[in-house]
């Protein structure tokens, strides 16, 4: 028989948040994967490149490719200053980044809508717990 773990309903609520974001963001034109770039320059307006690559713990290639596809999509905008780039919102930008951080609100209402207010406080609070128990990987 299969045992229900923790790894498993985080694997299920990951796809299922996934879902439900893809859901919203197809309006805008935006992936599911590029909705956490444009919410990193939203929250850091005039970062760099390499900034968020470095605190979103990206691969270099992988960040570059959708910095250009995001400013291509009229998301971003990328400016020269001195040696280095600074990234932020084109108004479309700024719209996507409001629905991007309005759909994490919106699934965590509808996901906890069958708790009280203090199991969802309780859940919360162990989940946070369990995040911040990791080994550094090897």
């Amino acid at each position: 028989m299969f045992q229900m773990t923790l790894s498993f309903y985080a694997t299920e609520l990951y796809k299922q948040f996934a879902a439900y974001t893809t859901q919203k963001l197809q309006e805008l034109g935006l992936s599911f994967g590029m909705m956490y770039f444009v919410i990193y320059v939203g929250k850091h307006p005039g970062c760099t490149p390499a900034e968020m690559t470095r605190n979103l713990h990206l691969d270099w290639g992988h960040c570059q490719r959708s910095v250009n596809k995001l400013v291509e999509e009229g998301f971003l905008t990328r400016e020269k200053q001195g040696r280095s780039y600074h990234l932020g919102l084109t108004p479309a930008g700024e719209t996507a980044f409001q629905t991007c951080h309005q759909v994490f609100f919106d699934w965590d209402a509808e996901k906890l809508s069958g708790l009280s207010e203090e199991e969802q406080h309780q859940l919360l609070t162990l989940l946070q717990k369990a995040a911040r128990t990791r080994k550094e990987s090897v």
